[in-house]
């Protein structure tokens, strides 16, 4: 693994910085946030002080849960509160993103003379090329990569993080169906015997009954080429993006199905679309086309002032010119 080598110049960073701050991107999810507190409890271990920069205002469910209950125990701040902070000596930690344009505030980045990147997406152009750029596409999230660092440092996990990286792993993996090697079930295994309890990564990734019964109706919408699978929800009905991932996530456990896009109008009024792929379809370059992007086995696109229709339509055009 990547990150493991380079464990020597990330605990130098560490060391000789005054300022550390972590943060993840928008729309932050359990990966995100699981990888944000356990990199906190890791710069603590080095004897330094970090901030988690968290922007978002509407959180989905599990993040809620989550930062309710934590919310005294770390130190979590607007990024608007912590400019004045930032110095030449400030280390910036960046996790589960290698994108500039998704971070919870990428205007922050260019304050940074030190910089890490911490993340198993795909690279490309619009990668974070600043600092020390550590990315793993075969690992199956960044909570992965951040519990083999505690393991080779052989730093204790406590029982709440360890639970919390392992709902990030479930997350991404969509309960192992995705992305799952050898090493994330080794991972697992290692989280488990630190403490994490599966019942409570179950109840941080309970569903809600009315969005539940919302997805149902979208995926009755479905239309199939090839071994794709594409969807859309009603205009008239806002969906949350989480909600649009949970559809994708269970449309691309069908049998023959490698891909599957789905559409919907968002609570901002912009229309969002969330893919998943098995990885032999990379839907995070069919996504680039429409202003998105992503990786081999998942990606997500934001369009503004659009219809649904439109978008669907220019989806399938894209997807049809494949070869």
């Amino acid at each position: 693994m990547k990150l493991l080598k380079n464990i020597e110049e990330i605990n130098k960073l560490i060391k000789t910085s005054n300022g550390i701050f972590i943060m993840g991107h928008r729309f932050i999810d359990l990966d995100a946030l699981a990888a944000s507190i356990a990199m906190q409890e890791y710069v603590k271990v080095k004897n330094k002080k970090s901030t988690i920069i968290i922007n978002d205002i509407r959180f989905e469910k599990g993040v809620k849960k989550v930062l309710d209950k934590i919310i005294n125990e770390y130190s979590i701040s607007r990024s608007s509160k912590i400019k004045n902070k930032i110095n030449k000596d400030s280390l910036l930690i960046i996790v589960d993103t290698n994108k500039e344009y998704l971070l919870q505030d990428k205007t922050l980045l260019s304050l940074f003379n030190k910089v890490i990147v911490i993340d198993h997406h795909d690279p490309n152009e619009q990668s974070i090329k600043k600092g020390l750029v550590i990315i793993d596409p075969e690992s199956s999230s960044t909570c992965e990569m951040i519990t083999a660092l505690f393991d080779k440092e052989k730093i204790e996990i406590t029982k709440n993080v360890a639970t919390l990286l392992l709902s990030g792993i479930v997350l991404d993996t969509n309960n192992f169906v995705i992305r799952s090697t050898n090493e994330t079930f080794r991972t697992s295994y290692l989280l488990t015997k630190a403490g994490a309890e599966p019942q409570q990564v179950q109840f941080l990734l309970k569903q809600d009954l009315k969005n539940y019964v919302a997805r149902q109706r979208v995926i009755t919408n479905v239309k199939q080429y090839k071994n794709m699978l594409i969807t859309a929800g009603k205009s008239s009905i806002r969906y949350r993006r989480e909600d649009l991932a949970r559809i994708a996530d269970t449309l691309i456990q069908f049998d023959k199905i490698e891909a599957s896009f789905v559409i919907g109008r968002l609570e901002n009024h912009n229309i969002g679309i969330s893919a998943r792929s098995l990885g032999n379809i990379n839907v995070g370059k069919v996504l680039e086309n429409l202003n998105g992007g992503g990786d081999n086995n998942e990606a997500g696109a934001l369009i503004e002032n659009s219809r649904i229709k439109d978008v669907e339509k220019e989806l399938m055009n894209i997807i049809k010119s494949l070869n």
